[in-house]
This record gives structure tokens, sequence and C-alpha cells, in this order.
């Protein structure tokens, strides 16, 4: 299947796939999607565009080992939960703080904050499995 307009085509849907997971991921909150559905397809484009280029140039475009990258997102959603701790109020309870961004009002908040460690939880244990098996496969 790996054909010549799949290894060309391969690249720019991958990016258009992570960019879409990433609108999933921000309008999660409000309606459908979220951080594990967007991270699900952030994973796939990953997918795609290895099957199409290979696990070094997706490790290339990770930047990060996938594991870190689930790090940092469990690193993420823990930070949100202990930061109402601190307010005062029960665990992982939602904090909005919303600050001015060149006039206009931004609604920042910790849902926010757990909803992107989840998002890089899911996508870098999922990249991870998906990886290891296409390496074992180019074996």
């Amino acid at each position: 299947m790996n054909t010549v307009i799949f290894r060309t085509a391969a690249p720019y849907i991958a990016a258009l796939m992570v960019i879409f997971s990433i609108f999933v991921l921000l309008r999660g909150h409000n309606e459908p999607g979220g951080g594990f559905i967007g991270g699900l397809m952030g994973a796939s484009a990953f997918a795609i565009y290895g099957i199409a280029c290979g696990v070094s140039s997706v490790r290339r475009a990770l930047y990060l080992h996938p594991m870190t990258w689930s790090a940092i997102g469990l690193f993420l959603g823990a930070a949100a939960g202990v930061m109402s701790v601190f307010f005062g109020v029960p665990f992982l309870t939602g904090l909005w703080a919303p600050p001015e961004i060149f006039g206009i009002e931004v609604e920042l908040s910790s849902i926010l904050l757990f909803d992107i460690g989840v998002y890089l939880v899911v996508l870098g244990a999922i990249t991870s499995i998906a990886l290891a098996l296409e390496e074992r496969e180019e074996d």
C-alpha cells in the first residue's frame, strides 16, 4: 500500500489531521470532542505519516520521544488537579482566570489544562505503540 501517491499525500493529510485534532481538543469542553478524541486523531495522523514515510521521520517530527509527551501530559493533568487544592476547593474542581489579551477577554481554565494533558497522554501512548508495531514490522 506504500504507493507514490500515498507517500506524497500522507504529510499533507497528517498535517490536516493534527490541526483538526487540536480544533477538536479546544472545542471539546462545550461540544463533543476533547482531549481523548483529539489525542486519538493526532496519533492516527502520526501513524499514517509513519506508514508512508517511516518511523524515523515520525520521531523527527515529534521532536521528543512519544512517552516523554505522555509524561508531560500526565504532569499537566496532575497540575490541573493540584491547582484547585491550593485555592481551597476539592481536587479537580474547575478554576477560571479571565485575562485580557489585546483588549479581548479570554476564558482560561484548569479544565483546559487537564484536557491538554489528556491529549498529550493519549497522543504519546498511542503513537508509541504504533511506532513500536511499525518498527517491528520493518525488521
